[in-house]
């Protein structure tokens, strides 16, 4: 029979799945076409001006870009240290640029620091060849990539955002590709350079985002700017343990679209934060195991979950652990024996699997016998052990 325990955490400060419309851009002081401020843990929207327009995004393209490469960073399909090898096709762009040579080789690693800090457009193309053999092939992955991610106002026509018919995305639609991208946190490493150099610091790198030097948590993540795009930029930034993401498309000036970042990334910090409700790995309880070499067995989460809270507003967070009595072994660590449901006035915010915290071996025949020998004797195999040491 399943034992449901419920237990209450009371006036907790959140707003789950907040939204706030702004009409036109003068709440902020925003001047662009299009705006929104995303937190990152939850998803959640937290302002938004005119958010699904398709519009291009300039060189924000690159967030698509880095995405795919991190993916195959992090899947082991490639390393930071392989050598990637310029084509003649690579090295013919120009725009920003890394300035690379056709048959020069660099590391996985320096191509990335070109594409985040420089925004290099011959590094964008070389990376995509060298990941799926041309640039045309790895744009049919973004693509994909893009719909997977239910990007519903995004087409790319390239690797890098230079100005192209059916080149387009949407201010929501790069908050979720940069969310995605975020999750791979070694590209933070990237991303919040501000100066560095290449080949053995004959060749200087300045970060394009001017943020990571003047407003407090910045750490990414792209800038854009095109005569069709004018200036755009994938915004990010961390304080107390909440990051935002603030994307702003076709600012007039490079000054506006910053100035319109940081008034969306002071609009968050100053109203939100983060309440985490669970951690993975925290241990909620203890359970009876039967047949075990073990008695019991700690109860972990296998998952964390956090919460946006609004400053100044309260509400109520239930969570609903559901779990047998007992278990029986054997039983392996890390082995789903129940869940645990987080709920805000009924609405169900996360269900988070709980699992054993170790593993429990199965009662040998020694042991059984001695158990049924502690129960004839002295009633219950917990008084043996508390008198024993036969």
């Amino acid at each position: 029979m399943k034992k449901v325990i419920c237990f209450f955490i009371c006036v907790c400060f959140m707003m789950q799945s907040i939204v706030v419309f702004a009409e036109g851009n003068t709440d902020l002081g925003l001047n662009a076409k299009s705006a929104i401020l995303m937190e990152e843990a939850t998803g959640n929207i937290l302002y938004e001006s005119n958010p699904d327009e398709r519009l291009p995004i300039a060189s924000v393209t690159k967030v698509m870009t880095m995405l795919l490469i991190m993916e195959a960073v992090d899947s082991g399909k490639i390393s930071l240290d392989d050598m990637v090898t310029v084509s003649e096709n690579a090295m013919s762009y120009g725009g920003s640029t890394m300035f690379l040579e056709t048959g020069e080789q660099l590391t996985v690693n320096d191509m990335l620091k070109g594409i985040a800090v420089a925004s290099a457009n011959d590094g964008c193309v070389a990376m995509a060849e060298h990941l799926a053999g041309s640039e045309s092939a790895f744009v049919d992955m973004m693509n994909e990539k893009a719909k997977g991610l239910g990007m519903e106002n995004t087409h790319f026509m390239n690797t890098n955002g230079l100005d192209e018919d059916d080149h387009y995305s949407s201010a929501r639609d790069v908050a979720i590709m940069s969310r995605e991208l975020m999750k791979h946190e070694t590209i933070f490493n990237y991303t919040s350079i501000w100066m560095d150099t290449l080949r053995g610091g004959k060749f200087q790198l300045a970060n394009t985002n001017k943020l990571i030097r003047f407003y407090d948590g910045a750490n990414g993540l792209k800038t854009g700017s095109t005569s069709k795009a004018l200036c755009c930029l994938s915004a990010a930034a961390k304080r107390n343990d909440m990051q935002l993401i603030a994307v702003v498309l076709g600012a007039p000036t490079s000054a506006e679209r910053f100035a319109s970042a940081k008034s969306l990334l002071d609009y968050g910090f100053a109203n939100y934060a983060v309440n985490t409700q669970i951690t993975a790995g925290d241990e909620v309880q203890k359970i009876a195991v039967e047949k075990g070499v073990d008695k019991e067995v700690g109860v972990v989460a296998g998952d964390s979950c956090s919460t946006l809270v609004k400053k100044g507003q309260e509400d109520n967070i239930t969570k609903e652990i559901k779990i047998d009595e007992t278990i029986t072994a054997p039983i392996e660590a890390g082995q789903k024996i129940g869940t645990m449901t987080i709920s805000r006035d009924g609405e169900v915010i996360a269900d988070i699997d709980l699992n054993a915290l170790s593993a429990v071996e199965k009662k040998g025949i020694g042991l059984i016998i001695k158990d049924f020998f502690a129960t004839i004797f002295f009633g219950s195999n917990n008084d043996i052990e508390e008198n024993s040491e036969i």
